[in-house]
Order: C-alpha cells, then structure tokens, then sequence
C-alpha cells in the first residue's frame, strides 16, 4: 500500500498542501504570483509573474528533494491568451529540452489578480 506525502514551504492559511506525492508522482498545486513567506500577492509585469510563479514552483520542488528536470507535465492557466506568446517564449528559457508536456488553458479569472498560474506534475525515479 502506497503512503502520501505532503510538502509545504510554509504553513499557510489555506486548505492544500504545496505538494502531493503518491506511488513516486508529485503534484503540485497551482502557484500564483505570490511572496509564499509573506503570502502576498506581488503582481508586477507578465515576466515578474510568471517568474514569481515559477520560483515558488522550484522552492516546492526543493522541499520535495525534486528538480525542474524531475518535471513531466505543467499546467498553465492565463486570463488572457494574448499573453501566450510570451508565456511560450519565458516557458522555453525555463525549461530545457525534451521540454514537460503542457496544457494551457484561459480562464475568466485567478486568485488575487493574477494573469497566470502554473501547476505541474513530477516522477521521482527510484533506483531498481
């Protein structure tokens, strides 16, 4: 039977966990642009966004001893998808090839404001 594992980067107010891992796979909740120590909304520009997004991205990553490479699916929701060929280009620059699968969608709204909010899934590989 396979135990679930939650990891945080701080406690915070709200009902979720940063992380999820089960059988090897780690979830990882959507980050907005947001300060995870102070919990606050930074907003700024689409890159200070999406940089802020993926920053808190990699600090879960960390705290589940997990790296960008470790990485095999995202999802991005924009409330604007004229923001896409930028997010495409950040995107790129971020990761590097073979790049996660994606999926991308627009949505009519984010928590606090923000244009972007990025959620992904990782594979722990464990020695045979």
């Amino acid at each position: 039977m396979s135990q679930n594992t939650a990891y945080n980067v701080t406690n915070g107010p709200f009902p979720f966990s940063h992380a999820m891992e089960s059988d090897h796979v780690v979830y990882l909740s959507g980050q907005p642009a947001m300060d995870l120590e102070t919990r606050t909304f930074l907003g700024g520009s689409f890159a200070e966004q999406f940089q802020q997004c993926f920053a808190n991205l990699d600090a879960v990553l960390q705290e589940a001893g997990l790296s960008k490479k470790d990485v095999v699916k995202c999802t991005v929701f924009l409330i604007d998808m004229r923001d896409y060929p930028e997010m495409n280009d950040l995107y790129a620059k971020y990761f590097e090839k073979p790049y996660p699968a994606r999926s991308c969608f627009a949505v009519n709204g984010l928590p606090l404001g923000a244009r972007i909010e990025v959620e992904m899934i990782a594979h722990r590989h464990v020695g045979k």
